[in-house]
């Protein structure tokens, strides 16, 4: 971080209001058309500045491409409008310009600001086109409609160097895919103006398909086209370049670099070459290096002040220590390196190593919920198995402290994004990148002024974020949320995002709302089947099949019906891909999770299932056993149900989320990528995990010391098949061994000796030292069983 100016001082007394509706805005740098078309689209009448420093009366406003787009005008210099400041007409009849905008050439460093305002001028001091974005930002997050309330000076600079977001046209991509490169422009303008310096892009060839059917335009010819509005703002372009091809097989490093040539010769500027040594990518750090060397040569040819980094992503133990084997080589051709997802070092761990012989940057994931870098601690498996990885996603306080955690001792980042999900996300990164005091209720305000146009908007955000603490069920904070987001009344000249939230709103409540009754027809099952001793298998079956086929709540239709209306027209403002079938998203885990809002949310097809196979069987007898734990037996077992934050007592969760954000170091709640329709039970599906090295770790505090236990676990969760041992207080139970079956049940007498003081640790571990996400160590419940009380139990 460098150090921030971040300086408010006021010529008059107190805050200056000054009403826009008429102002002029004088010049034709990119800044000052960019403002101009920022006010003429909310409503300002008079904004028409031309290429000779004149303003235009209100029906000749200029248009995106310098020229007067409607009516005849009067032209006023900026000196002769004073008489438009005092709101007189002109030859016309039309009111004049009644404010000056005006930008003013200065020495302030690149990306400083200066704003001086009076009731009559508002005139911008900047070096650049760069600076002079971000001062036409600072405005147009300052205004309620078109009025401003500033102070009469404000010099900003940001504290951060590099400021960036990704933008992948990709068939992965939630959003962008299906857009034009006037509506990626427009996304480049709005980071710009939220103080972004730097854009990169995706390259065209990545681990995705060729292209993708929603694309306007060949990937290549869309890169170029954004290339160019990004350069054109005064923005760095930076390009993500995955490293693809076998490099150890002779000649594939040659064809890497006539590729790389080929794209650079089509591009107007690079700034930045990323390189990622995995994810993807699957080049060990000696191999990577010299072919990194390479490409470096070959960007320079082009571009010869372009920088070059190198990610950590992807490796092993072993890779990550001849990756710093190299840096200690201190390779001149290599500016930084970024530290992203699927790292299997904490960004204190990289900040220690790498001692400062490199610059670092982090790749921050703004995109996800779960399976992800950040993940949403605690979350509700009946979130987790319907809104998915990629969802509108909202997270002020993580970010804040998301942001805290990684910042220290790197100069900048780069967040890592699918399309629009993350929108807050990525807004809130710029501002914390901007100025890191700065508080997530005040990003809230500037969203609201910026992109709504109703204050009300601001507490969504947050509300949002609290409909995923705890159980949906018990959260009527989630209808309120609902009943916030329905009362925002967005400004016309608001875009898709507003629907954005609906979105999630909705989605929130519909979810909540069905599982109440999934809860409640599951509950009232499950009682019947407990009657089975008394009145026979066949009626306590079809009681609980009758339980199962209630109607769903009168409410949740209209939610349901609401939903899918508001992801159709995100489809068609933003092209958001919220369904595979009917918005052509590349797999429902790619944000596409309308098709998800009719999961069940309880266990009825597992049910159903093992009801039928048990009125298969010969005899009465056989068909009340087979029905399950029938007594509840297994109520008196110590039981943890993990990733249901309710229910795993004694689970060790570890560090809280300030210190370990990523979970490097303690346990995960997580759920796998089956959903009950297909005969899971929910307590299956969810399961708790830890990454890389970190065991999944167990508690158990006053056991009866003279009874005998067992554990009995359940090994579910993703389709991952690496082994695990099993410790109990320090004693191997078992070695290392492989799930057979997913899921599988497997259970491990615990010596006498070890529960004698009543205490108990248990712990999963796996080999050490993986690679690429560290992922798949996985257990999803377990019983710690009292020996005489097994008689009858079968969970």
């Amino acid at each position: 971080m460098i150090a921030a100016l971040v300086l408010l001082s006021g010529a008059a007394a107190g805050p200056i209001v000054v009403p826009l509706d008429r102002a002029c805005v004088v010049g034709s740098d990119p800044a000052a058309a960019l403002l101009r078309r920022r006010l003429t689209e909310r409503g300002a009448a008079c904004g028409a500045g031309t290429s000779d420093q004149r303003c235009a009366a209100p029906d000749g406003g200029e248009g995106p491409a310098g020229t007067v787009v409607a009516g005849s005008a009067t032209p006023l210099t900026p000196t002769t409008a004073a008489a438009g400041q005092q709101g007189s007409a002109n030859a016309t009849g039309q009111a004049c310009p009644t404010v000056t905008i005006t930008f003013v050439p200065a020495t302030t460093p690149r990306e400083a600001f200066r704003i001086d305002t009076t009731p009559r001028t508002v005139t911008i001091h900047a070096a650049g086109t760069r600076a002079r974005v971000y001062a036409a930002g600072w405005l147009l997050r300052h205004l309620d409609g078109t009025t401003l309330t500033a102070p009469g000076r404000v010099s900003e600079a940001p504290a951060t160097a590099i400021r960036g977001t990704q933008i992948g046209y990709r068939a992965k991509n939630n959003s962008y895919d299906a857009w034009t490169p006037a509506m990626l422009t427009r996304r480049i303008e709005d980071f710009a103006l939220l103080g972004a310096n730097r854009i990169q892009f995706v390259a065209p060839v990545s681990d995705d398909a060729a292209t993708s059917p929603l694309s306007p335009l060949p990937a290549t010819e869309t890169l170029v086209a954004v290339a160019q509005a990004t350069h054109r703002l005064g923005l760095d372009v930076a390009l993500f370049y995955p490293l693809l091809r076998d490099y150890t097989v002779s000649g594939a490093d040659v064809a890497e670099r006539g590729d790389l040539r080929a794209l650079l010769a089509r591009l107007p500027a690079l700034d930045a070459l990323y390189l990622p040594g995995g994810d993807p990518g699957h080049s060990a750090p000696d191999t990577l290096f010299p072919l990194a060397q390479g490409l470096a040569d070959t960007l320079r040819q082009r571009f010869p002040r372009a920088e070059l980094l190198l990610s950590t992503q992807g490796f092993d133990a072993a890779a990550l220590d001849a990756f710093h084997a190299q840096l200690a080589k201190r390779p001149r051709w290599l500016s930084g390196v970024f530290v992203g997802p699927q790292t299997r070092d904490s960004i204190g761990t990289h900040r220690t190593r790498i001692a400062g012989r490199f610059p670092i940057e982090t790749y921050p994931d703004t995109a996800h919920t779960m399976h992800a870098q950040f993940p949403v601690p605690q979350w509700h498996p009946a979130f987790a198995l319907t809104q998915g990885r990629e969802p509108v996603n909202p997270r002020p306080d993580a970010t804040a402290r998301i942001f805290a955690y990684l910042a220290n001792g790197t100069r900048g980042f780069v967040t890592y994004s699918e399309g629009i999900n993350d929108d807050w996300n990525v807004t809130q990164w710029f501002r914390l990148g901007w100025n890191p005091a700065t508080t997530a209720e005040q990003v809230a305000a500037d969203y609201a002024r910026l992109f709504v146009g109703d204050p009300a908007f601001a507490a969504v955000p947050f509300a949002l974020e609290a409909n995923w603490r705890g159980d949906p069920a018990g959260n009527a904070g989630i209808d309120a949320t609902l009943a916030l987001v329905d009362h925002v009344r967005p400004a016309a000249w608001a875009d898709w995002r507003i629907d954005l939230y609906r979105y999630r709103a909705t989605y929130d409540a519909l979810v909540r709302h069905r599982l109440i009754a999934a809860k409640a027809t599951q509950a009232e099952a499950l009682y019947t089947l407990r009657q089975a001793p008394a009145t026979g298998a066949e009626p306590a079956i079809a009681a609980a099949r009758f339980a199962y086929a209630r109607p769903e709540p009168a409410i949740v239709a209209p939610l349901r019906a609401s939903l899918t209306a508001i992801a159709d027209r995100l489809r068609a403002s933003a092209g958001m891909q919220l369904s595979v079938a009917r918005h052509g998203a590349s797999h429902w885990e790619r944000g596409a999770n309308l098709d998800r809002a009719d999961i069940e949310l309880n266990d009825r097809t597992a049910v159903e299932r093992d009801l039928a196979a048990a009125l298969s069987l010969p005899d009465a007898a056989a068909r009340v056993a087979a029905i399950g734990d029938p007594w509840g037996m297994m109520t008196l077992a110590l039981h943890d149900d993990f990733g249901d934050p309710a229910a795993e007592p004694h689970l060790v969760r570890g560090a809280g989320f300030d210190t370990d954000p990523q979970r490097m170091a303690g346990a995960i709640d997580g759920v796998a990528d089956h959903i009950p329709d297909e005969g899971w039970r929910i307590a299956d599906l969810s399961y708790a995990e830890g990454l890389y090295e970190t065991p999944v770790r167990l508690h158990y505090t006053g056991l009866e010391r003279n009874r005998r236990y067992r554990l009995r676990a359940r090994w579910a969760g993703e389709d991952y098949a690496l082994p695990m041992r099993l410790v109990a207080d320090g004693t191997e139970l078992h070695g290392p061994r492989p799930r057979a079956t997913n899921p599988e049940t497997v259970d491990t007498a615990i010596p006498p000796a070890l529960t004698a003081d009543g205490d108990l640790t248990i712990e999963w571990h796996r080999p050490p030292g993986i690679g690429g996400g560290g992922r798949g160590h996985q257990i999803a419940q377990v019983w710690l069983i009292s020996e005489s009380l097994t008689a009858g139990a079968t969970p």
